[in-house]
């Protein structure tokens, strides 16, 4: 698999850019039941089951204020609640943002007063970066502190037949606050859940608050293998985080540590390959090329701009350092319109020469399309 292309200042210093196309970070955890454990980035319950637990009654396992009932449907002229429906949909179609009161909660989630309404904010779409300072306490402990506080929500449903208005307060944070979340943006983090996969972490905007929640996938935790996220982190612990990725329609925000430190392999590579063009000791020069070298090189010849190919020398780290086969281009003055890819994977580095036309911007272009085609 194909992780990344980097530019470097010198063939012994690069610098990663940000094109990886391993689909990892992205993943989810399964969803888990609120009052057990909660997962921030989890995927939202079916609108079934929150509509189920929107119907438990203030009888049924449910603590409400007293306005959480004061406003009975007999109450309500029936035109009022018509209106207030027509409004419930127009928010959802619109996409925008409702303070709502909490007026009570229960095992599923919170209940919101909308005009007339009771809505139904479940505690899977509720942003739990708000509760950062105090991840630990159970859920409807939380809950109970917040009743009579106001939540911002954006509505996704409004069913005036099944009587379900379900809310979301992490849609609404994601458009209020995803827009100063960019590649490459650096963040203080506060761990708050460990998986195998990697580490969810709440983010500190310059408000002082945590609103949007990002992963560190176990693979953007160190330049080490790591075997188990939790040798080197634990929940509650504060990190500095670059954003890396962003799935602006999923909502997702991928996270990494290591690449805010030097790739300890940096003050490596000359010792590897060196400028002169010898092969360090303990390397084979009878290695065979990268596995999906080769097809990288036969894309590269497609590119226009480039008119020859040829793989140069190769090395042995002293320790594996990507898994997945990673490409840098170098930065080394440019010699009759030559530039120089390294190739590496585990623990074997290898050259490729590219005989061409282009600009190194151009061929970092050029790179990244071939990068996008071969699998």
């Amino acid at each position: 698999m194909i992780s990344s292309l980097s530019s470097t200042g010198a063939l012994s210093s690069p610098s990663r850019l940000s094109l990886s196309d391993n689909p990892s970070p992205s993943i989810v955890p399964s969803v888990r039941t609120p009052h057990l454990r909660f997962s921030p980035l989890a995927a939202p319950l079916s609108l079934k089951r929150h509509r189920r637990a929107a119907r438990l009654g203030p009888t049924e396992d449910v603590s409400a204020s007293e306005d959480a009932t004061s406003n009975t449907d007999e109450e309500v002229p029936q035109e009022k609640r018509l209106a207030d429906w027509e409004t419930a949909r127009s928010f959802k179609e619109a996409g925008s943002i409702f303070e709502g009161t909490i007026v009570g909660f229960n095992n599923g989630g919170l209940l919101i007063r909308f005009y007339s309404l009771l809505g139904f904010l479940p505690y899977t779409l509720l942003n739990q970066a708000r509760f950062c300072k105090d991840f630990p306490r159970p859920i409807l402990q939380r809950a109970k502190d917040l009743v009579g506080s106001t939540v911002p929500v954006k509505v996704v449903e409004a069913n005036e037949e099944r009587r379900s208005l379900i809310m979301s307060e992490k849609d609404a944070s994601w458009s209020r606050y995803s827009s100063q979340v960019e590649v490459g943006s650096v963040f203080d983090g506060h761990i708050v859940s460990i998986e195998d996969y990697g580490a969810f972490v709440h983010l500190l905007f310059p408000d002082g608050e945590y609103h949007l929640t990002g992963l560190v996938h176990i693979s953007e935790a160190s330049w080490d293998i790591v075997q188990d996220m939790r040798n080197l982190f634990a929940v509650g612990d504060d990190v500095k985080v670059k954003v890396i990725n962003i799935d602006r329609e999923k909502q997702r925000i991928s996270l990494s540590i290591k690449q805010l430190e030097k790739d300890p392999l940096y003050n490596t590579l000359d010792k590897v390959i060196t400028q002169e063009g010898e092969v360090s000791t303990g390397s084979d020069a009878n290695m065979e090329p990268l596995p999906g070298l080769d097809s990288i090189c036969q894309e590269l010849l497609k590119e226009q701009g480039i008119t020859d190919v040829q793989l140069g020398r190769q090395g042995l780290e002293k320790r594996a350092v990507s898994q997945d086969l990673e490409l840098w281009l170098s930065s080394v003055p440019v010699k009759d319109k030559q530039f120089t890819l390294l190739a590496r994977a585990g623990r074997q580095v290898q050259e490729v020469y590219l005989t061409t036309t282009l600009e190194q911007d151009d061929i970092k272009k050029a790179v990244q399309r071939i990068l996008e085609r071969v699998p």
